[in-house]
């Protein structure tokens, strides 16, 4: 390789003598691809799921939940030659690419996961072989766990005789977006980097400037790597501080008292509920925690975990006390108008249920009758129609199919109805049957 000279990478992109790889075509990887095709630079995705790859190709976004967040249609991209995807590794190993994003899980149930991304690296590292003018620059995109970098990853690409500022060039990039709001994208939020080296800092800040309005740049990867870990630890104990309020005062209505807390300047406004789920925010305090192994350190983080571990529990145990025969619980995902159901609050909570002997079936717009069937080993409803047949409701999910609902609809659906548990409040303002007792979460008496 060529190590004396470094070229402006966000020009040689530009001019389309070099093309990005990215490594995941995940809500993180696609996104990435997307909004780099769109400023006319070509992207290859590698995925190993090759009905996504087609989809893909196809100029079909294989996330469906995405396709209003992104606001665009992306056959224009395909057929422009910006962005395609393929299932073949050695598709990306090649001179052609200047940039490599990696994008893939680094997650495994519910906990810290690195062997996909390491099974990545070991391909990345074939680069080696090849001729090529500029050292490729690998950004990591996936969330890593403080001091990943310096123990693991550096020591990796020493131990196969690469360089880092020579034969690669190496920057951590944690993403922020919010899959919900399409405000919250990848061209408008603030970006936060850092990287191994001052090379690799100054075409890291060249490349994502791309795209990215607002980057910070960190005094190394060590810095970066910890943002997104600590971040959202920061909003774990948040939301979980929420839950324990509620469970210490159960005769009160916390819910209200939540929302009169949040209308302080500077404070956010968190309900309690299921806890937390999704890729980030469950596992974040569990990344931050991973290097201290002093049990005495950290303990807010700790005990956080543990709430958020049991209040789902403890919602289903409420349930099960009450004489409740049939109950239906909408929504799968962890989140309102998305397809997510990794590390979801829901899943414990109807398993706790059917521990009990309760007949559960589950909703989700989202997902097909056999992806509710594998995932929670129930039998899917349809909405509305569905909803008479129950004597419990549970919202667990504020899809946006759910909110929609008439209050004439609702009254018509609910009036077999003797309990409703509405986690969100989104039937809040909604009219039930005189006899059906509708309570939101942190509601006065919402557990008993």
């Amino acid at each position: 390789m060529l190590k004396d000279k470094i070229y402006n990478y966000k020009n040689i992109l530009k001019r389309k003598k070099y093309k990005i790889a990215v490594w995941g075509t995940g809500y993180i990887g696609l996104s990435t691809m997307i909004y780099f095709s769109k400023k006319n630079i070509q992207c290859l995705g590698f995925d190993i799921d090759q009905l996504k790859v087609n989809k893909i190709n196809k100029g079909i976004i294989p996330l469906t939940d995405l396709e209003k967040w992104y606001g665009f249609n992306i056959s224009k991209l395909i057929k422009s030659g910006n962005m395609a995807a393929t299932s073949k590794f050695e598709d990306l190993i090649s001179n052609e690419f200047l940039v490599h994003f990696i994008a893939i899980p680094t997650e495994k149930d519910g906990k810290p996961y690195f062997n996909i991304l390491f099974d990545v690296l070991e391909k990345i590292t074939k680069l080696k072989k090849l001729k090529l003018n500029n050292p490729p620059l690998i950004i990591i995109e996936s969330t890593l766990t403080p001091k990943f970098s310096e123990k693991k990853i550096l020591p990796y690409f020493n131990k196969h005789n690469i360089k880092i500022g020579e034969d690669i060039l190496y920057s951590v990039a944690p993403r922020r977006d919010w899959f919900v709001e399409g405000t919250k994208t990848l061209d408008k939020l603030d970006r936060v980097f850092g990287s191994a080296d001052f090379k690799s800092g100054l075409e890291t800040k060249r490349v994502l400037s791309i795209v990215c309005k607002k980057l910070h740049q960190a005094t190394s990867h060590k810095e970066a790597e910890m943002v997104k870990s600590v971040e959202n630890a920061y909003r774990h104990m948040d939301i979980t501080l929420a839950n324990q309020i509620s469970l210490a005062y159960p005769n009160e209505n916390i819910r209200e008292v939540m929302r009169l807390v949040g209308t302080k300047w500077n404070l956010n406004t968190y309900y309690p509920g299921f806890g937390t789920g999704g890729y980030c925010i469950p596992l974040s305090s569990q990344y931050v925690i991973s290097q201290v192994s002093n049990k005495n350190k950290l303990t807010l983080l700790r005990e956080t975990l543990k709430t958020d571990k049991f209040i789902n529990i403890k919602i289903a145990q409420s349930i099960i006390k009450r004489p409740l025969k049939k109950i239906g619980v909408l929504g799968l995902s962890y989140k309102g108008n998305l397809k997510v159901s990794n590390l979801s609050p829901v899943i414990p909570f109807i398993g706790q249920l059917r521990k009990y002997g309760k007949n559960v079936k589950v909703c989700d717009p989202f997902f097909s009758s056999k992806e509710i069937k594998n995932i929670c080993g129930t039998e899917a409803f349809k909405f509305p129609n569905d909803l008479k047949k129950f004597d419990c409701l549970i919202i667990a999910t504020d899809h946006k199919q759910f909110k929609k609902i008439s209050k004439k609809k609702l009254i018509n659906f609910t009036k077999n109805c003797k309990f409703i548990l509405d986690i969100h409040g989104i039937w809040e303002n909604k009219d039930f049957n005189i006899n059906t007792l509708y309570k939101i979460s942190g509601d006065k008496g919402w557990l008993n």
